[in-house]
């Protein structure tokens, strides 16, 4: 009957089902590629997580010296503050023995 397959009306619905044939090399360098791509955004989640977890470590180490410092610096404040106040009394007794010595001296020379 029909010799020539061009002039056979073709039916609608069964050249939309139709996918192309992609060869066998295309298919493996596209597994390759998506194999690929998964491994490296595998590898790269990896990393964020180390990078994540070093720099909260490095963050807890630089808080615990922070916080040492800050100790440090309030027994230094307090030190200072008795050496201040011991600085303030002996002051007084120095100004009271000197205002004696000269209140002594002014009655000698009268």
């Amino acid at each position: 009957m029909f010799t020539n397959t061009s002039s056979i009306p073709c039916n609608p619905l069964s050249s939309s089902f139709r996918h192309p044939r992609l060869s066998k090399r295309h298919n493996l360098r596209v597994r390759r590629l998506n194999r690929r791509r998964r491994v490296l955004k595998e590898e790269a989640k990896k990393n964020k997580r180390v990078r994540v977890v070093k720099m909260e470590m490095k963050n807890l180490k630089l808080f615990m010296v922070n916080r040492s410092i800050i100790e440090e610096n309030e027994k230094l404040r307090q030190k200072a503050l008795l050496l201040h106040q011991e600085n303030q009394a002996l002051l007084f007794q120095l100004q009271t023995k000197l205002s004696q010595q000269q209140k002594q001296q002014q009655q000698s020379l009268i």
